[in-house]
C-alpha cells in the first residue's frame, strides 16, 4: 500500500498534528510511507537526493506518498500509470521457476526498491515485470511515526517482510474500511478506497513453498492494493468518487454528501 507501490499497501498517510477522522489519510498505501507535514511541509524534498535509509527523515518517507527518486543505480524505475504493464493483468510465474535465478533477482529487486522508497508494498508489474508477484513489509519504526489515534483506528501493525508469489486474494468477512490511498505510479494525488477489512491471500513464498497469510487492517488493505495491480487494477480505478485530490489539499474538507473515513 505508496501501501500498498508504490504501499504501491508502497496497500499509500502523511501525519496531521490533530486527528480528524473526517480528514484522515492513511499512512502507506502501493507503496511507501506518509511524510509528517512537520518533518517535510513542501515533500518536494524527496525527489532530491537524500541520505540513507536509517536517517529519521527517509524513514518518514512513504509508499502512501507517491513522491520520490527512485533512480538507483541498477535497479529498475517506479513504472507510471499510463504504461499498459499497469493496466493488464500479470502472468503467472511457473512453480518450477521461482527458485531461478532471473525469480530471484526480480524479488531481491523488488524489496531493494520498496525499502528504498522507503514503502510498505510493491508489484512486480510496478517496476515493469509483467508477473504475479508481491513484496510487502510493515515496520514499528514506519508504524511510530503516525499518530496513535490513527494507528487504532487502521488497525496498523508491524509485520515481517512478506514475499508471494501467484497470490490469490479471497474476502474473510463483510467488513470494510474507507481511507484515503496513493500510489507511487500515480505521483501526488490520492483518493477514498474502500477495502475489505479481513482477508485471506495464498501463493508460493521466495522458496517456492506453499503459503497462506490471513491479515486485518491495515495489513489487509496493503495486500488488496498489491494483488489489484497483478490485475492492472489501480487504486484511482476503485476510489470513491469525488474524493480523488492532490497531496497538497489532502487537508481539505472532503465534498458535502461524501463518506465518513473509518470502519463501515
Amino acid at each position: 500500500m505508496d501501501l500498498l507501490h508504490r504501499f504501491s499497501i508502497r496497500l499509500l498517510p502523511p501525519f496531521t498534528s490533530s486527528f480528524n477522522s473526517e480528514k484522515l489519510a492513511p499512512l502507506y498505501l502501493s507503496t511507501r510511507i506518509l511524510l509528517s507535514r512537520p518533518a517535510f511541509p513542501n515533500p518536494a524534498p524527496l525527489s532530491t537526493p537524500r541520505s540513507p535509509l536509517s536517517s529519521s527523515a527517509v524513514s518518514k518517507a512513504g509508499w502512501f506518498l507517491g513522491l520520490g527518486d527512485n533512480k538507483k543505480m541498477s535497479l529498475p524505475e517506479i513504472v507510471k500509470a499510463g504504461d499498459p504493464v499497469l493496466h493488464e493483468p500479470a502472468r503467472d510465474v511457473e512453480p518450477d521457476e521461482i527458485g531461478s535465478e532471473r525469480i530471484q533477482k526480480i524479488i531481491a529487486d523488488m524489496v531493494r526498491i520498496m525499502r528504498m522508497a522507503p514503502g510498505v508494498g510493491l508489484a512486480a508489474p510496478q517496476i515493469g515485470i509483467p508477473s504475479r508477484i508481491i513484496v510487502l513489509e510493515d515496520t514499528a519504526e514506519y508504524i511510530s511515526y503516525a499518530p496513535k489515534e490513527e494507528i487504532k483506528m487502521q488497525d496498523r501493525r508491524p509485520f515481517d517482510l512478506l514475499v508471494i508469489v501467484n497470490p490469490k486474494l479471497k474476502k474473510k468477512s463483510n467488513r470494510s474500511a474507507l481511507f484515503f490511498e496513493g500510489c507511487l505510479s500515480v505521483d501526488g494525488f490520492r483518493a477514498v478506497v474502500e477495502r475489505h477489512l479481513d482477508v485471506e491471500v495464498t501463493g508460493f513464498g521466495r522458496d517456492g513453498q506453499p503459503i497462506k497469510v490471513d491479515a486485518s487492517g491495515w495489513q489487509a488493505r496493503i495486500l488488496q492494493h498489491e494483488c489489484d495491480h497483478l490485475d492492472g487494477t489501480l487504486y484511482v480505478d476503485k476510489m470513491v468518487p469525488r474524493t480523488f485530490r492532490t497531496v497538497e489539499n489532502l487537508d481539505l474538507p472532503l465534498a458535502e454528501g461524501g463518506p465518513k473515513l473509518g470502519v463501515r
